[in-house]
C-alpha cells in the first residue's frame, strides 16, 4: 500500500492509478466445486468427473461463477470497507484458464482509472482490474469493474 492507510479504511483520495495489491489466496477443493456447480451451474464438466474427462477440458473444472464468488469473498475480506458504496458494473469478464481441484488462486487488484462523480460530489468512481491467478501464474478469471468509493469530504 503506497498510502500507508489500510485498504479497508481508504477513501477515494487515498487510491492512485497504477497501484496494485494482492488480497489473499484460496485453494480449490473438489467437494466445494461440485457443491457449488450442482446448485448453480450444473454443466457436465462442472458436476461429473467421468463425463468431464471426455470434454475438451479433460477433467472436472470449477464453474467460473464459483471462481467469481471466491474473488468477491477475497475482495470483501481485504478491500471493501465502510467507504465502499457498491459497484456500477463490469466492463470485462473473462475466464482465460480453467480452474481445477488443488489450484491455489490469488487475487491481484490494480487501479486502472479514477474519476469524481459529476452529480454526487461525495462519490468517486474507481475502475479496477481483478485477476484470480493460479499457482502457475495463469489468469483464471479477469474482471474490470467500477467501484463507487466515498470521498473524504462526505
Amino acid at each position: 500500500m503506497t498510502s500507508g492507510i489500510p485498504l479497508k479504511d481508504r477513501c477515494y483520495e487515498d487510491f492512485s492509478i497504477g497501484e496494485s495489491f494482492v488480497l489473499g489466496s484460496v485453494e480449490m477443493h473438489e467437494e466445494e466445486m461440485l457443491a457449488f456447480s450442482t446448485q448453480f451451474d450444473p454443466q457436465r464438466f462442472h458436476i461429473d468427473p467421468e463425463a468431464a474427462s471426455t470434454t475438451m477440458y479433460g477433467g472436472l473444472i470449477a464453474s467460473g461463477w464459483h471462481t467469481g464468488s471466491l474473488m468477491m469473498r477475497l475482495s470483501a475480506e481485504g478491500f471493501l470497507g465502510e467507504h465502499c458504496l457498491g459497484a456500477a458494473g463490469l466492463s470485462e469478464l473473462s475466464w482465460p484458464s480453467p480452474v481445477r481441484a488443488g489450484d491455489v488462486l490469488t487475487l491481484r487488484v490494480e487501479i486502472l482509472a479514477m474519476r469524481e462523480s459529476g452529480s454526487r460530489p461525495n462519490i468517486g468512481f474507481i475502475e479496477l482490474a481483478n485477476e484470480m491467478i493460479n499457482q502457475n501464474d495463469e489468469v483464471a478469471l479477469r474482471t474490470v469493474g467500477t467501484m463507487l468509493i466515498a470521498r473524504k469530504d462526505s
